[in-house]
């Protein structure tokens, strides 16, 4: 027998209640994560449990690699079997990580396999997978997941010619929306800027020479993400910004960049401050969420970014100050009445109480909880990170108006952390109520479970 039983973290009579009666069975809105578009409307399939699982995971592949693992047998030559038998290696080693139970959740629902994952059990699960996945698409995935819409993440110069198969098509049951993500057109001072400006010049059709075209060129692309359903943007910071400044400042940012030379600092977070308040004012004119995720510090191992590029699993949680600007940014919109519904995420879990004091001070009467404070990310989706987040946002602000869980992931298994999240909040209340903090008047409660594990994002993402 597994760990994964029917009471699986639900430690006390209530939170079973609440979780088998309220939470269980809800559908899904998974309002951002990072599938790929392409693999939906092929319907995709694939040939092993490596594909699906280690493509691209950077959760597993740190952990293998921090087995002492070479490389090769992580994303180098190394069979699919090979890197499967050296995750099954490291799996049984990792007590008291998410990755124990996010494994085992997705082999006992996708595939009815029961037991712990082992180099004992290494053959059974590989030949296992293998049978189900021949038949197993992403699409029936979806489907038996319960998932009603899935946000994709995608990039302002797509063509979105995915999104527009599966549109047409109906391959897939849930609705998919792409999701705005313009961090190339920010980024003013990272390399490859001027060559993302002439890709977005050609997707856009307008000639960029300025600041002011960017923002032409942006809000063309952003008409035709909102013409396919988009219903919320993404901004990876690696800090908040909020600086002002001249024009003739931002645009010597601009102009530098464009030259092949790297703007300063100063000048740098002027052009981001510029192109962020206005995406958020065109945001607010057509009813797109923000989402702002900030406290990355990326690609620290110099050695393995010139190896394997970006978003391979060595990034880090920065510690800096982001709340003045946080504020600062969020009033700039606010002042003028052009504050869309926004999502605020740190990285940084100490941000916690920060971000859910800041978030009181710019709530607004279109929907309950027009700003939130997101579910617990990247470093901190475990159960101690949930658990943190959670009760800071009771603690500090309405839970009740809370949007919950998402994947962020890139992995189509990923929809069980849905499960993992709901598990982890029932029984959080369930604690509450049976330590006398909150009456047992379970129709509220239930209905509490329902609005923060489903209703409350179908209501603010207008689904």
């Amino acid at each position: 027998m597994g760990i994964i039983t029917e009471d699986f973290l639900l430690r006390t009579k209530t939170a079973r209640a609440l979780y088998h009666e309220a939470a269980e069975g809800l559908p899904i809105i998974d309002y951002h994560c990072h599938i790929d578009p392409a693999q939906i409307a092929r319907d995709e399939h694939f040939e092993n449990i490596t594909r699906v699982w280690l493509g691209g995971d950077h959760y597993k592949c740190r952990l293998i690699r921090s087995d002492g693992v070479g490389e090769d047998e992580v994303t180098g030559s190394a069979s699919d079997r090979e890197k499967f038998d050296r995750f099954s290696a490291v799996i049984p080693k990792c007590v008291g990580n998410p990755m124990y139970h996010w494994t085992h959740l997705e082999l006992k629902r996708y595939f009815g396999f029961d037991g712990a994952l082992s180099p004992d059990t290494a053959d059974e699960v590989w030949d296992l997978t293998k049978n189900v996945l021949a038949d197993l698409g992403v699409n029936r995935i979806i489907t038996s997941s319960n998932v009603k819409m899935i946000g994709t993440t995608d990039d302002p110069a797509d063509s979105l010619e995915w999104h527009k198969q599966i549109s047409s098509s109906g391959v897939c049951a849930a609705k998919v929306c792409p999701s705005f993500r313009p961090d190339k057109a920010v980024n003013v001072d990272k390399p490859g800027f001027k060559e993302y400006i002439l890709r977005l010049s050609e997707a856009s059709g307008i000639a960029i020479s300025s600041p002011d075209d960017v923002k032409e060129a942006l809000k063309n692309r952003l008409d035709l993400f909102c013409s396919l359903g988009c219903r919320a943007s993404d901004h990876g910071l690696d800090r908040m910004v909020c600086v002002k400044a001249s024009e003739s400042e931002i645009k010597e940012a601009f102009d530098r960049a464009m030259a092949g030379e790297k703007p300063d600092a100063k000048a740098a977070d002027a052009y981001k401050t510029e192109i962020l308040l206005f995406l958020g004012r065109e945001y607010a004119k057509r009813g797109v969420v923000m989402q702002l995720h900030y406290g990355a510090r990326r690609n620290v191992n110099s050695n393995m970014f010139s190896r394997l590029g970006p978003d391979t699993g060595f990034d880090c949680i920065a510690v800096s100050d982001n709340s003045e600007a946080l504020c600062l940014f969020l009033d700039a919109l606010e002042s003028s009445g052009e504050l869309p519904r926004t999502v605020v995420y740190s990285l940084n879990p100490a941000d916690n109480a920060m971000i859910d004091s800041v978030i009181g001070c710019f709530q607004g009467n279109d929907v309950p909880g027009k700003i939130q404070h997101g579910s617990a990310w990247w470093f901190s989706d475990t159960k101690a990170g949930m658990t943190s987040q959670i009760k800071s946002l009771a603690e500090l602000s309405i839970l009740s108006n809370f949007i919950g869980m998402l994947t962020d992931s890139r992995s189509f298994l990923s929809y069980t952390r849905h499960e993992y999240f709901r598990r982890i909040f029932c029984d959080i209340l369930g604690g509450w109520v049976e330590d006398g903090e909150y009456p047992a008047d379970m129709p509220t409660l239930k209905a509490l479970v329902r609005g923060v594990c489903f209703e409350n994002a179908e209501r603010y993402f207008n689904i």
